[in-house]
């Protein structure tokens, strides 16, 4: 028999921004698989995470995913979904409430953020009462001048790849200090899963760095002339993927117009700070489209185009510190509403 860490991960009752939260069980298993059947449920004081009251506090922590842990020996991550004691989606459970049972819908995040020095509270390369050089250089940088935390990022997309993500890249962001990875994944739930895990990694990494991840989408503030953080959503249905068709993609976009606000409402806190029309984003009070703009609320891709009209959207406005399992179910709910 051998003992293994099952590390359970969920998300906590704060609105509109919700927290990771993450305990672990330790189990003795004769031959462990590492899969989901040889799971069992879990509970938690849900009163400390804003999702229960003291008097009938507990609440259930059902497994939906699991990944090896790459830092720990016999370690896996337990993705959860957060359930009422009688068995009802609680009300802070997005993932419950994703339409994509057959996993139609593919995709890909692009999760940006700032690395913070827990000593200043500022992004890596911000010096004490001062500004670093204006943003321009920083952007897919080489180099100590421009590049900074390339250690922790790279430790952590071999920590990703480890645990078996779907991960697909990392690159320098425009602002000094700010950093995307990519992820994709083939199901709604598998890449809300898998951005949530990737996140918990990220996280936990910073611990012994001596940095916090800044997930705000305007952390130096709504004036500075800094790029935000945001999570660009590249989205695809079997339709959008196959159907050839220009009035078709036309018909997906406009469905978005009317549905802004429902939009924005799961895109993430502060986001207006960031949608302002500059800084590569529409305006919180705008919708547009547009082939290869990255100033619209929704980019065509144009290798979307040249594959003639075969291909994916990229929803440009959630911000970094959103839900991925909202905000995909927000996409899915409307990109089955549009008349074609």
């Amino acid at each position: 028999m051998a003992k293994i860490k099952l590390e359970y991960i969920w998300l906590d009752g704060y609105f509109p921004t919700q927290n990771m939260r993450s305990k672990t069980k330790v189990e003795e298993h004769e031959d462990f698989k590492g899969t989901l059947e040889e799971l069992g449920n879990w509970s938690f004081d849900g009163s400390s995470t804003k999702q229960a009251t003291g008097d009938a506090s507990d609440c259930l922590l059902v497994p939906v995913a699991i990944y090896p842990d790459p830092e720990r020996v016999n370690g896996w991550l337990v993705m959860t979904e957060v359930y009422n004691a009688d068995g009802t989606p609680h009300t802070s459970n997005g993932r419950a409430t994703i339409d994509d049972e057959d996993d139609d819908f593919w995709f890909g995040f692009e999760q940006e953020y700032f690395i913070m020095d827990t000593e200043t509270d500022l992004p890596l390369g911000f010096p004490r009462g001062g500004y670093p050089a204006p943003q321009g250089l920083y952007y897919c940088s080489v180099g100590g001048l421009n590049t900074h935390g390339r250690q922790l990022v790279e430790e952590h997309a071999d920590l990703c790849i480890e645990a078996g993500l779907n991960f697909e890249g990392i690159n320098q962001e425009v602002a000094c200090g700010q950093w995307e990875f990519q992820l994709f994944a083939k199901g709604a739930k598998k890449a809300g899963d898998e951005l949530w895990i990737a996140r918990y990694l990220l996280d936990r990494l910073t611990e012994k760095y001596g940095y916090y991840i800044e997930y705000h989408p305007k952390p130096l503030g709504r004036d500075m002339d800094w790029n935000g953080s945001g999570m660009h959503a590249n989205f695809s249905n079997n339709t959008l993927r196959t159907c050839g068709s220009k009035e078709v993609y036309a018909a997906i976009c406009e469905a978005f117009r009317d549905v802004v606000d429902e939009h924005i409402a799961v895109y993430g806190e502060f986001n207006d700070q960031r949608l302002t029309g500059l800084h590569e984003t529409a305006a919180i009070t705008d919708f547009s489209w547009g082939v290869s703009d990255r100033g619209a609320s929704i980019r065509i891709p144009l290798i979307t185009v040249e594959k003639g009209y075969k291909g994916w959207l990229e929803d440009r406005r959630p911000a970094s510190n959103g839900d991925p399992y909202k905000i995909a179910g927000r996409i899915i709910k409307t990109v089955k509403s549009a008349k074609i």
